[in-house]
């Protein structure tokens, strides 16, 4: 098992129903903020980051999707006729991904300060860690009404709590997805059997987060990355 994932699963298949009514004709990653799109910054990250196969599964106004990323090396993956949600979504894409563990990634959230992705892979530790959470600090976090999702320990050890907002980018390892026989069902599942045995962790990130899941958090993202248009 590699110690650092070359792997990344970044999902884009969602409805985009918060994002209403910039994703009618749109899949919410093609949403732009600071003038690109969602799905680029998610790209130039896992560039940065040197990560060699992507994949990208598309359900809700997938051709567009798929013909923006015509050409620019990412394994599209289109689920039909139903959308899989997130662990579904992972669980499908394993023969692609070619790799345990994986990274995964949503992309409808601006980072401020280190490449998030870099960031879990300095603090993976995988023979402590089945799942590694890259966290945010409620103070950190904009845009979101979300008053937390975990608990973090003074080792990172994950519970189920709200001091701890989930920023969307994960290392985690895939073995047990097969104990999962639902064919539609959510990451959660599979994190509350690794947080059952003592194997998932948090880590804070230590800059500052957005939530970009709807159109109020455009601006708030522009702002706190400091763009300004040249409209």
């Amino acid at each position: 098992m590699p110690e650092i994932p070359s792997s990344i699963m970044i999902f884009a298949a969602g409805f985009g129903t918060r994002m209403m009514p910039l994703t009618r004709d749109r899949p919410k990653p093609m949403v732009r903020v600071a003038g690109e799109p969602m799905i680029d910054r998610a790209l130039f990250l896992t560039s940065d980051a040197g990560i060699s196969n992507v994949v990208s599964n598309l359900h809700y106004k997938a051709d567009v999707l798929e013909a923006h990323l015509h050409g620019r090396g990412v394994t599209i993956l289109r689920e039909e006729p139903d959308i899989l949600d997130t662990g579904g979504g992972l669980k499908n894409a394993l023969s692609l991904l070619g790799s345990d563990p994986v990274l995964t990634m949503n992309p409808d959230a601006i980072w401020n300060g280190p490449n998030p992705l870099t960031f879990a892979q300095s603090h993976w530790k995988p023979d402590q860690m089945d799942a590694l959470l890259v966290c945010v600090s409620p103070e950190n976090a904009l845009g979101s009404n979300n008053t937390g999702d975990f608990t973090l320990d003074e080792s990172g050890l994950i519970s189920r709590g709200s001091d701890a907002l989930y920023g969307g980018v994960q290392i985690i390892k895939t073995e047990r997805l097969k104990e999962i026989s639902n064919k539609v069902f959510s990451l959660n599942q599979l994190w509350d059997l690794l947080i059952e045995d003592s194997r998932c962790f948090g880590q804070f990130y230590p800059g500052k987060w957005c939530d970009v899941g709807h159109p109020g958090g455009i601006s708030i993202a522009e702002e706190m990355i400091g763009w300004q248009s040249n409209d």
